[in-house]
């Protein structure tokens, strides 16, 4: 059952994301009242879009009072006109979000790349509240990532800044889903850590890591992963250790060029804690550009966890609004 907003205004929150899309009713002072959320359709652009239209109606059915529509969706997001161009995990490709949910509803509407509206929320409500400039980087099945900057969130010419995932920190390292080779995400994602698991697995039948897939009945995941790191098997915490150090390298190369105030890591595997944050501390501390003669900003974990991206989206619908 949806909660009383009283007086202050709230609007419909949307987050695509490569395996769900969440939506949620926030206000304007970021207090999620409702909330569902169903799988994102796989290969289907046409069943993406009925999926966001029917969680616009279910919400809003249930909320009356809502002011506006907020989205936020993985990959290039183009702005002002809220053009979903592409995105590797996603089947969309040049889809006009904004337009289509405007026409649907009638109401004010706000797209903007997913890590984007994640950013916002953590910058308004979460672990940056007390800081200026920010970095958001989101380790999920990709790599996402947001920049606050002067109070808002850098968009570049296009809208398509802040596509931290893609920052090429190893040109002989492994494929990205996005064609290149090396990118932030190829070595250090969710998706990562679940193939290296799988190739640990099978070069070792014995071990803890193909044990634990053989217990749950299924692959070796980045949850199985971590599961096992948990119990302190060593090939585990060593897979571990190669995504940090490579998440580390990608927050230095960023906290070179942006120089933000904090350094916010959010996103499924986040949700491991120290196993990750400690081993990108280390690496991060260690190529960051003049180490010695400058105060290093605290790298931290996001406090909103996965309402960031629709808390985010809707309040930037309102304040846009």
């Amino acid at each position: 059952m949806a909660a009383s907003a009283g007086a202050e205004p709230h609007a419909v929150g949307l987050d695509i994301g490569g395996t769900k899309i969440a939506g949620g009713v926030v206000t304007e002072s970021g207090r999620v009242l409702d909330r569902t959320r169903v799988p994102t359709p796989p290969d289907d652009q046409a069943a993406t879009l009925a999926a966001l239209l029917a969680l616009v109606d279910e919400l809003w059915a249930r909320n009356p009072g809502v002011e506006a529509i907020g989205l936020g969706a993985a990959g290039l997001v183009e702005r002002p006109g809220g053009n979903a161009r592409w995105a590797p995990h996603n089947t969309y490709r040049r889809m006009e979000l904004r337009r289509l949910l405007h026409e649907r509803t009638g109401l004010p509407t706000s797209v903007d790349n997913d890590a984007n509206a994640a950013a916002w929320a953590e910058s308004r409500f979460g672990a940056g509240a007390a800081s200026g400039d920010l970095v958001l980087v989101t380790v999920g099945t990709g790599i996402g990532g947001g920049l606050v900057l002067d109070g808002g969130i850098y968009h570049g010419e296009h809208g398509f800044a802040g596509e931290l995932g893609h920052l090429i920190v190893d040109p002989e390292g492994d494929r990205c889903a996005c064609g290149n080779r090396g990118c932030l995400e190829a070595m250090a994602s969710g998706s990562t850590l679940g193939r290296l698991g799988r190739e640990a697995a099978a070069g070792d039948p014995a071990g803890r890591l193909a044990t634990l897939a053989a217990l749950d009945g299924g692959p070796v995941t980045g949850e199985v992963v971590f599961a096992a790191a948990s119990e302190g098997d060593k090939v585990a915490l060593g897979l571990f250790e190669r995504i940090g150090h490579w998440l580390g390298v990608g927050i230095a190369s960023l906290v070179t060029i942006f120089d933000p105030d904090l350094v916010v890591v959010g996103g499924g595997v986040a949700a491991t804690g120290e196993l990750l944050l400690a081993p990108a501390r280390a690496s991060f501390e260690r190529y960051v550009h003049a180490r010695d003669h400058r105060d290093l900003p605290p790298v931290v974990p996001a406090r909103l966890g996965a309402d960031a991206g629709l808390v985010g989206a809707a309040t930037l619908a309102l304040a846009r609004h």
